[in-house]
């Protein structure tokens, strides 16, 4: 009497392992592909009702920032400043959410530590 094996066994481990190395070379290029997406993209933040606007890309570089006149006070530059980092932090973390989003739909929401 002969043996039946369920469907898709019987190739060996060779045939499986080579399909999982295939697919995880497909995930890392749609991951790269992503990646290099992300970095074209702009993000912008507003503070202080408007006051400072910045604009950075997915690379994180600061591409303009806007500072209506009216916030530059010689007597409080601190606040000037905590307006610039605020905005900045807040374009940083836009950057991250839709980057965590679309990496998370991309792997499906399988993390890879060290990778992204």
């Amino acid at each position: 009497m002969k043996a039946r094996l369920p469907q898709g066994m019987g190739k060996g481990p060779a045939g499986n392992m080579n399909q999982m190395l295939k697919q995880a070379q497909q995930m890392q290029d749609k991951i790269t592909a992503l990646q290099a997406d992300l970095e074209q993209r702009e993000f912008t933040a507003s503070v202080g009702g408007g006051a400072v606007e910045i604009k950075i890309n997915g690379k994180r570089e600061v591409l303009s920032l806007k500072i209506k006149p009216e916030v530059v006070d010689p007597e409080d530059v601190e606040m000037l400043q905590d307006l610039i980092m605020s905005a900045f932090n807040e374009a940083v973390h836009n950057l991250d959410e839709v980057s965590d989003a679309e990496m998370s739909e991309l792997t499906g929401g399988v993390s890879f530590p060290g990778l992204f």
